[in-house]
């Protein structure tokens, strides 16, 4: 009977041995799985949260941006409206200098203009010169033997 019991002790201690054997393998696996599933849930984790923080400044990167560029359509609007009212100013002004240069530049006359003009000035003083004369005529003397002489008639 020892002989059967001792080669079923063997026989069992084998597969103890190996459950054990087994048993080790799992248990070394499950620590290696563990730690790579705990540093899976830490970089996770990380990048949840790194995102979460890059969500939130893009968010408020947005926010600002609207408000600047708001601001920006509303200084275009401004500057558009002073645009406009500079630029009616402008016209006015430059209108009213047009209007002053056309006033007291002097225009050359045409030579026919000035031709008219002369001969009116120089028939005007022929006329003149034709009165002056005949008031020249008209000089009378003084009783006590003296002349009297027009006025005009030292330039006659």
């Amino acid at each position: 009977q020892d002989k059967s019991h001792s080669a079923g002790e063997g026989a069992g201690g084998s597969i103890i041995g190996l459950l054990e054997v087994v048993e080790s393998d799992f248990a070394k696996n499950l620590a290696t799985e563990e730690t790579e599933e705990d540093d899976a849930q830490t970089m996770y984790d990380t990048t949840t949260q790194q995102n979460k923080v890059t969500t939130t400044l893009k968010d408020q990167d947005v926010k600002y941006k609207t408000q600047e560029f708001k601001g920006l359509d509303k200084s275009v609007a401004d500057l558009s409206g002073e645009r406009e009212t500079t630029g009616a100013e402008l016209a006015a002004v430059l209108e009213y200098d047009a209007k002053i240069k056309e006033r007291c530049i002097a225009k050359p006359e045409a030579y026919e203009e000035r031709k008219h003009r002369r001969e009116a000035e120089i028939s005007g003083l022929k006329e003149a010169l034709a009165i002056l004369e005949d008031e020249a005529a008209f000089v009378q003397s003084k009783k006590k033997g003296g002349r009297k002489h027009h006025f005009l008639s030292a330039f006659a």
